[in-house]
């Protein structure tokens, strides 16, 4: 399937400048500047809709809100709906599967570091992509860093850095409900810092990235249950990293064809590489890519060709080739960007 030469977009949010720029894609992976569009706050996780109408953002400075806009099918840019509070400073935002439903992770910024308390909300998405004030919220363990529905959309996943969990809700898509009673945690080891997640595309496994030591946990899902079973620990670690610092692993993306996973880190500064046995969800280490201080986002294109790697503090954004037989990156271009660029989202429009 060829990709049309304007079809291809790429949302780049920046904390320091406040602003989120939209670049074309060519087929080549080349990048050229569609739109910069001025925010309010803090600009940071970005989530789309899942008919690609609506791009969501969290604004992580007081007031902290979200801001929704509306995307143009014809042309990628961007038009301001409107904002709607949110009920703290939010790392991470996902869209249910129905795409009615925008969920919220909370890492409150207000409390000390090491007593901080966690917290999701739901907010209802209206047909013309305006997020409503949120209609539920529950508290979590603390530094909560992600959250996102199941492939089935009847449960809803977070991971707690600091309570070095996976916690999961049964969630109700009629009403956009979590049960505010969880199912019993998964526990990592202590101190791994449980950060971001994602599912398989074949919906049989999920794997989990931990912040503070870099670990890689691999696990069977059974979608009827909402249970993990732990298949395999790995890291995501060059050999030659000194073991005794944090290592701040940041982002973890599949290729759509679940046969590549990537995972950076903030301190190795590089993306770690692993092939993935479709068959038995088990991860095999496949090499380590330097990339520009620090990798906080990074992302894959919808066709798995490309993957596009944030510089948080170089102000650069970075586009590599993928290997399909391998996994090897190969670097194409690096472009300068506004100040903090932090969070990528790449969206292929009709």
């Amino acid at each position: 399937m060829e990709m049309a030469e304007s079809g291809m977009y790429v949302y780049v949010s920046h904390q320091g400048a406040r602003q989120i720029s939209v670049y074309r894609m060519s087929m080549s992976g080349e990048l050229s500047k569609v739109q910069d569009v001025s925010v309010t706050g803090k600009a940071m996780p970005m989530a789309v809709s899942p008919d690609r109408r609506f791009l969501f953002i969290a604004l992580r400075t007081e007031p902290y809100s979200i801001a929704s806009f509306s995307i143009d099918g014809a042309n990628g840019t961007l038009t301001h709906l409107g904002n709607a509070p949110a009920v703290d400073s939010a790392p991470y935002i996902s869209t249910d599967r129905t795409g009615r439903f925008l969920l919220c992770a909370y890492n409150p910024e207000s409390e000390p570091a090491g007593r901080r308390t966690g917290w999701i909300s739901v907010s209802a998405i209206g047909p013309h992509g305006h997020v409503q004030p949120p209609h539920q919220v529950i508290r979590t363990p603390p530094k909560t860093h992600s959250i996102l529905p199941d492939p089935s959309n009847r449960f809803a996943f977070l991971a707690s850095c600091d309570g070095d969990a996976m916690v999961r809700y049964a969630f109700d898509a009629a009403t956009g409900l979590l049960n505010p009673d969880p199912l019993p945690p998964v526990h990592v080891q202590p101190k791994a810092g449980p950060r971001h997640f994602v599912f398989h595309p074949n919906y049989r496994y999920m794997y989990l990235l931990n912040e503070y030591d870099g670990s890689l946990y691999s696990y069977g899902y059974d979608a009827r249950s909402g249970a993990l079973s732990e298949i395999q620990v790995s890291s995501t670690v060059p050999p030659e990293f000194d073991k005794e610092r944090v290592v701040r692993a940041a982002d973890i993306h599949l290729t759509p064809d679940g046969k590549w996973l990537y995972a950076s880190g903030r301190h190795p500064l590089t993306l770690a590489i692993f092939s993935v046995d479709a068959t038995t969800g088990r991860v095999t280490p496949a090499g380590h890519v330097p990339v520009a201080k620090e990798p906080r986002g990074f992302n894959i294109d919808p066709f798995g060709r490309y993957l596009l790697a944030a510089g948080l503090q170089a102000n650069t954004l970075t586009s590599y080739r993928i290997d399909a037989g391998t996994g090897a990156l190969t670097k194409l271009a690096e472009y300068p960007t506004a100040d903090g660029p932090n969070w990528i989202e790449i969206v292929r429009l009709p």
